[in-house]
């Protein structure tokens, strides 16, 4: 099921440019008189949304049908939406489908066959970096959840008003926890002692 919306996202530009300049709550009224709408929310946050399941799953394949699952989920639960940021509730959901999906296949670790494949670094080389992978997975899974659900959304791409948006909070609070979690990710790596 790769992404679904993406055949009728295609008739976007019959619909006009009018989509990019409407703020999300317009759309999501839009969607639910005219289903076709949601394509255009569905373009605007595929590639986010997309960035934060590869990063949380490690895996092209599982974070594209993450991906499908959040905007079917969404789409499915578009008349239950009460309002506030767009964004957060879709980030929420697919929150939600990231532990689903892990906890239900215990996802730890999955490259991707170019990864194993590239001649080009040693096989020591590969093992450390393995190791760096796993030391970085294991100090990430200490962190608070916010704490970490910032540096992921981070490493996906997501500018630092992208995630104050999403997660509800002004940018100089993303900003603090931000810092904190890498200072605190600095403690954890180093073996100091964290307070």
């Amino acid at each position: 099921m790769l992404f679904l919306f993406g055949l009728v996202s295609r008739r976007r530009a019959d619909m006009g440019e009018a989509d990019e300049q409407a703020d999300d709550g317009e759309l999501v009224r839009a969607a639910l008189a005219e289903p076709l709408t949601f394509t255009c929310l569905y373009d605007r946050y595929l590639e986010p949304i997309y960035s934060y399941c590869y990063v949380r799953l490690n895996s092209r394949e599982a974070a594209e049908d993450a991906t499908s699952e959040v905007f079917l989920k969404a789409f499915a639960g578009l008349s239950g939406y009460r309002g506030g940021l767009f964004v957060a509730w879709l980030f929420q959901i697919a929150h939600n489908v990231v532990l689903n999906i892990q906890r239900h296949r215990n996802l730890h670790t999955s490259y991707e066959v170019s990864e194993l494949a590239d001649p080009s670094p040693t096989l020591e080389e590969r093992l450390i970096s393995y190791s760096e992978r796993q030391n970085l997975r294991a100090a990430l899974a200490q962190l608070p959840e916010e704490q970490r659900t910032v540096l992921e959304l981070q490493c996906a791409g997501w500018s630092g008003a992208q995630i104050a948006e999403a997660l509800g909070k002004s940018a100089p609070a993303v900003r603090m926890l931000r810092h904190r979690a890498v200072e605190r990710l600095k403690q954890i790596i180093l073996g100091q002692e964290v307070a």
